[in-house]
């Protein structure tokens, strides 16, 4: 059964534990601070989700990272190359309070994210999704509320579009990164934060 990990315990990163905590999918969920900080956190959330150790979350089969885009580097520097594992880019290049855009040097947010994680196959998904959203129920309005996804290589991106499956949404493959997350990312594309459910 494939393995996952969480990097990163802000809004986002706790939404996907908790989808797939709904959907008894066991992973473990890792910060900054180490395990012992995640403690209340993992028991809210339920049994299928434990705390672990930054490398811990690092070393499975399908890594998501969601971190406030200054401290992506911090967050990820120092860890072992991915051996091309499947990395999920659920991040978005904008810091809070003041939300204020990061600035890229014309890339992608997915290409420099690309870049901090040596030998992983990344796929864009789960940063266009309120958290709310993400965490709660996909067919609350009859239908399967919709997730996009993106990326340069068809395996990974079928392995998570089965795992989108199998939490109840209807995802959309987006195509390439090139096209994909430049839609998806926030500020700046059109798709986030739109609340699409597929009827029929």
């Amino acid at each position: 059964m494939t393995s996952i990990g969480i990097i990163g315990a802000g809004n986002i990163g706790r939404a996907f534990a908790t989808a797939l905590a709904n959907n008894n999918v066991r992973a473990t969920l890792a910060n900054s601070r180490g395990p012992d900080s995640l403690k209340e956190i993992v028991a809210g959330i339920g049994p299928a989700i434990e705390a672990g150790t930054r490398e811990e979350a690092a070393s499975k089969d399908i890594v998501l990272v969601a971190v406030n885009w200054s401290k992506l580097p911090a967050a990820l520097a120092g860890l072992s190359d991915f051996g091309g594992r499947i990395v999920i880019d659920a991040n978005n290049p904008i810091e809070g309070p003041l939300f204020k855009p990061a600035e890229l040097n014309g890339q992608l947010s997915s290409e420099a994210f690309a870049g901090l994680v040596p030998g992983a196959r990344v796929v864009k998904a789960f940063n266009h999704l309120q958290p709310h959203l993400l965490s709660g129920d996909p067919r609350a309005e009859g239908g399967r509320r919709v997730l996009f996804y993106s990326g340069d290589e068809a395996g990974s991106k079928a392995e998570v579009g089965a795992l989108i499956d199998r939490l109840g949404f209807f995802g959309i493959d987006l195509g390439p990164i090139s096209i994909g997350g430049r839609l998806v990312q926030f500020p700046g594309g059109p798709l986030p934060a739109l609340n699409l459910v597929k009827f029929g």
